[in-house]
């Protein structure tokens, strides 16, 4: 092929062998499946209830049997031709499992009729179960099978008890809010009265009570956690198309369940430190709780270990295994732990090793735990033993002086023991005999401040008081050295299609007397060169969004067919390519990122990217706008399913892993949303008010990580302000941190249609403004000396070396 052929042409060239599709193909369909099993979390298996023996009936209770969620809505939706429910699932498997079929079809047909009248998946009423088919059901089995599902989505939150009010909506968003607030009386992270009442004639009338969560995200387990008439509980999550049939399969015992949780789940939702405050001002979120973040507040804050039902990285299996230490080295910073895990169990399976470390409490405050590594064990066979090798650096213990009590604006390892622990979950672990010892203080890195915050007065200890910060000057979002644009011009709006005049075919396609693209592509001039011959205009052009073509609906960049640049598309994620529905095209719909991230398997990881992104390359498109790696900072975030995990390690060492199998096929990755982007409501004004050190450790630090270890091609910008600052506009994260101290050489796109002014966020650092630019704005800015030619063609020149790389 020749270079940029699917961008110019739009041809219909299948990639799979024979002249076979890949997208939505048979082998990607039993990929997501087999992505879904592995990230599903047994949390409950009270005498060995399940797997369930070959040839058991049950009768399957809730109206989430029917209406499962395969995912998130907004960018995260997918059109598929087919999604497994659990009723699918087990049917599939009727050599192994029969069903009570009654009680099916009233499931059915009650889910239909709630579709019928405009409910959507996640978002429907628990109906009534008829006390006849209860009997009947009753005497068909003693083993019953409970589904609760859940939906979120794009531009909403999830709301809760402490809610005053939730306003600045999409109309979609305000739709889905308002649906939410109607089904779920105290918000859907607990359940519903008729939920409540459906689980409790299960109960009263079932020996053996199984419950299957189809969830984006954390919920409220205190119903079941101690609860002995509910003997098992998979947290099955949003499995993608296929996960009505993983998670029918892991309970008839076809694969064995090895997943870990990524967050904590806590007693109740009031118990998360974000809760108090996650709905106060639709203006701002304070992050007081710092660095405290998920199992870092429950394992280090006095009084907070109580509050937890089940602890990050828990998970159980069908098998048992023993672990022992090996051995530890320590190689100049370099720290290699070796594990030897046995299966002592009868069934072969897979587990998850952990280390953390606990540093020194010194000046600073530290948390009690924090992972630094991990490894998944291949599958062992019962008896089997593998010698599992983990390492890491003792750089990456340091903790970040954002006040000066060590060495301001720096990276320090305080003097004193470090500690370790190894484990299968934070709290399930065994402190090693190797000890680390820092003499004295030591800066491991020297940086400089940098978006200190502004109106945050105090944070979290480790004891569990607040100190207070010192503010710098406040700054105004809106300020504008142009008339400022109105918000209505600033939604929604489709780039203009550029005119081109008349030309003759037989003079070749290209302005006369200029240089083409395919020249820089072959080394003939330089990028500079080329942009040199172009007008101020055309420069301006190339820093915003381009319009669609073939099945894209999320426009693109480029566009200047004179001048031999194509018009490359962009696709959203991060489930899976997503195309219109009126385009008549089925993707593969893939798991959601936290049941992912519950993998903790990064080779599994890379393998979704890698077949992600084969899709996108056979429609023709060629940015996927993937992975999110927003923090779990708090339940109520409407978009969790999107994101990995509460830990900044997990989710970066998981998502570098997407991007490295997302570019393997020459397609480009865009990581999101740089930054702080943990709340929905209102996301274009909220102001994410934090301390730098926390910004610094928890928030950046899985961009940082992927940056670092996948070199990704792109980076979106997020729509909030990060302490007053837009962070499309703020030059201190995207050139000074992000490609200044992370060495990023890649593009950064504005989220879709920002609240920024765009040559501020040329000024900065952000190279396209999307979906749509304004380059006549550019112009009228630069001609008051706001913005220079130079600005503009430094940005330009990373969007061309983006469209460079793409085939």
């Amino acid at each position: 092929m020749i270079k940029w052929q699917r961008a110019r042409f739009q041809p219909n060239l299948p990639l799979g062998e024979n002249g076979q599709k890949v997208t939505a193909s048979k082998e990607h369909r039993e990929l997501s499946k087999n992505a879904a099993k592995e990230g599903m979390v047994l949390l409950k298996n009270m005498n060995h209830v399940l797997p369930l023996p070959k040839g058991a009936k049950v009768a399957l209770f809730g109206k989430g049997t029917f209406d499962y969620v395969k995912g998130g809505g907004g960018s995260g939706d997918v059109t598929v031709e087919y999604v497994t429910n659990l009723y699918d699932g087990m049917k599939a498997l009727k050599e192994r499992v029969t069903v009570f079929e009654e009680l099916a079809d009233f499931y059915r047909e009650n889910v239909k009729e709630q579709y019928a009248k405009g409910a959507v998946p996640g978002l429907t009423v628990e109906p009534e179960v008829p006390h006849e088919l209860l009997v009947k059901a009753k005497a068909f089995t003693d083993t019953a099978i409970i589904s609760i599902s859940r939906f979120s989505g794009e531009g909403w939150d999830r709301k809760s008890t402490f809610d005053k009010k939730n306003i600045d909506l999409s109309d979609f968003g305000a739709l889905q809010a308002k649906k939410a607030e109607e089904i779920f009386e105290n918000g859907d992270f607990y359940l519903t009265k008729k939920e409540i009442e459906m689980v409790n004639i299960v109960k009263e009338n079932f020996d053996k009570v199984i419950v299957v969560m189809n969830v984006g995200g954390m919920v409220d387990t205190e119903w079941f956690v101690n609860d002995d008439a509910i003997q098992s509980v998979l947290m099955a999550w949003q499995g993608g198309m296929e996960g009505g049939r993983a998670a029918a399969e892991l309970l008839c015992g076809i694969g064995n369940p090895s997943g870990k949780l990524s967050d904590t789940f806590a007693k109740r939702l009031e118990d998360y430190p974000s809760t108090y405050n996650f709905h106060e001002s639709e203006d701002y979120v304070d992050y007081t709780e710092d660095i405290y973040v998920g199992y870092r507040y429950f394992e280090t804050i006095p009084g907070a270990a109580d509050k937890v039902n089940y602890p990050f990285g828990y998970g159980l299996s069908y098998t048992s295994f023993d672990y022992s230490v090996a051995s530890v080295k320590q190689e100049n910073d370099l720290i290699k732990v070796f594990v030897n895990v046995t299966n002592t169990g009868s069934m072969e399976g897979k587990e998850v090793i952990q280390i953390y470390f606990e540093a020194p409490q010194g000046l600073l405050g530290k948390p009690a735990k924090s992972l630094i590594a991990f490894k998944k064990t291949r599958l062992l066979k019962p008896g089997e033993t593998q010698l599992v090798s983990l390492e890491f650096s003792v750089d990456d213990m340091a903790s970040y002086d954002d006040l000066g009590k060590i060495q301001k604006s720096a990276y320090v390892l305080e003097a004193g023991e470090y500690v370790f622990f190894v484990g299968t979950s934070v709290r399930d672990v065994k402190r090693l005999d190797f000890v680390y010892i820092e003499a004295q203080n030591r800066v491991v890195k020297q940086l400089t401040e940098k978006i200190a915050p502004t109106s945050l007065k105090e944070r979290l200890r480790a004891d569990g008081s607040l100190e207070k910060l010192p503010l710098k000057e406040p700054n105004d979002p809106d300020a504008c050295g142009i008339e400022k644009m109105s918000i209505e011009m600033m939604e929604a709006y489709a780039p203009e299609v550029r005119a081109r005049g008349r030309y003759a075919l037989w003079e070749g396609p290209y302005a006369k007397g200029k240089r083409t693209f395919y020249e820089v592509a072959e080394g003939k001039i330089s990028i500079d060169e080329f942009l040199a011959q172009m007008t101020d205009e055309e420069v301006a052009h190339l820093l915003g969004g381009q319009p669609n073509t073939g099945v894209a609906n999320t426009f693109g960049y480029g566009n200047m067919p004179e001048y031999g640049i194509p018009n490359v598309m962009t696709a959203d994620g991060p489930a899976g390519l997503r195309i219109a529905p009126e385009c008549g095209v089925h993707t593969t719909a893939w798991p959601c990122a936290t049941l992912l991230a519950c993998t903790w398997d990064p080779d599994l990881v890379y393998a979704v990217g890698e077949a992600g992104a084969k899709e996108v390359k056979e429609n023709n498109i060629s940015v996927w706008l993937t992975p999110a790696v927003n923090i779990h900072r708090s339940p109520l975030c409407g978009r969790n399913f999107e994101y990995y995990s509460e830990d900044p390690f997990l989710a970066g060492k998981l998502a570098a892993a997407m991007v490295k199998g997302i570019q393997s096929q020459h397609i480009g990755a865009t990581v999101k949303h740089f930054a702080l982007n943990n709340k929905e409501t209102n996301r274009k004004n909220s102001d994410s008010r934090v301390s730098e050190r926390a910004a610094r450790e928890i928030y950046l630090k899985p961009f940082e990580i992927i940056v670092k270890e996948a070199k990704p091609w792109s980076i979106m910008s997020s729509y909030n302000m990060i302490n007053g600052h837009r962070a499309s506009e703020n030059r201190e994260l995207l050139e000074d941190i992000l490609r200044s101290e992370w060495g990023f050489e890649g593009m950064v796109t504005t989220d879709w249609w920002t609240y920024g002014e765009h040559y501020k966020e040329v000024k900065a650092g952000n190279d396209v403004k999307m979906g749509c630019g304004y380059p006549e704005r550019l112009m009228e800015a630069k001609k008051l000396g706001l913005i220079s030619r130079r600005d503009m063609e430094v940005c330009a020149k990373r969007v061309l070396e983006l469209i460079l790389k793409l085939d």
